[in-house]
């Protein structure tokens, strides 16, 4: 862990806030510090970022936001279908625990959920991220909605297009 310190200052910051930002693109951050220094027309933020130094550890600068997927250009119109119908149950789970919907499934193993036609706990807890107890806490009740879809299994719908 290595630390590194910025001041930014109140009344035109652009300069060191650029560069805080810069840094903080570019490392993996484990924790940020910041104090605000009131001293008037020359109070600032004064920050101790802590970073992972490990050439492992460091990213390249994001441009820009990550693309947005189009689903639909992914799947069949049948599993598009399928795809859909667990969003409105993630949604009610997640609000119930005041989670994001994400933190239940994200939209990536949604389609794998698809793709894979899960259809049983073991087979959802093989899609990358999902854990033992995730995927026991919600597999009844997204295996009801997968399995009420029943897909042809992939081979199948791929050789009947």
């Amino acid at each position: 862990m290595q630390l590194r310190f910025f001041t930014v200052p109140i009344h035109g910051p652009a300069e060191q806030a650029a560069e805080l930002n810069q840094f903080l693109a570019g490392h993996r951050i484990l924790s940020v510090d910041r104090q605000l220094i009131a001293d008037g027309a020359n109070s600032a933020w004064s920050l101790c970022v802590s970073y992972d130094a490990s050439p492992a550890a460091t990213c390249p600068p994001v441009i820009g936001k990550r693309p947005k997927v189009d689903y639909r250009e992914l799947l069949t119109p049948p599993e598009f279908a399928v795809f859909s119908r667990p969003r409105g149950l993630r949604k009610e789970k997640a609000d119930a625990e005041a989670l994001p919907a994400y933190a239940l499934f994200s939209n990536e193993q949604r389609l794998d959920m698809v793709r894979r036609r899960v259809t049983t706990p073991a087979a959802l807890r093989e899609i990358e991220g999902v854990g033992g107890a995730r995927g026991e806490k919600y597999s009844d009740a997204f295996m009801a909605i997968l399995r009420e879809a029943a897909l042809p299994p992939p081979e199948q719908s791929e050789n009947a297009a």
